[in-house]
């Protein structure tokens, strides 16, 4: 934990225990980065996951998502499904 980060904690620890929007917000970006990275992990590494398994791990992170960011549709299409798209392309030699 970085000095910014301590002093983040202790501020939000003075004021209730209650976090900032911004330490949110981060967190939540830090949920969703972690997720995404887990959801790609097992596409690209389970040997025996089918198309639809597949499809269907994608179709529930877009959903977690949303959850978390619920007005942000477009940037996860942005930025998250091509990724998704490419790798399912590459791993299940899709066209």
């Amino acid at each position: 934990m970085g000095l910014s980060e301590r002093k983040e904690v202790a501020a939000s620890q003075s004021t209730g225990g209650e976090l900032s929007e911004q330490e949110q917000e981060r967190r939540k970006l830090r949920r969703l980065q972690i997720m995404m990275n887990m959801v790609m992990s097992v596409i690209s590494q389970d040997q025996g996951l089918t198309v639809e398994e597949a499809a269907e791990l994608a179709a529930n992170a877009k959903r977690a998502a949303l959850a978390l960011f619920p007005d942000k549709e477009f940037a996860y299409d942005i930025l998250y499904k091509p990724r998704l798209q490419r790798l399912m392309a590459e791993r299940f030699r899709l066209q």
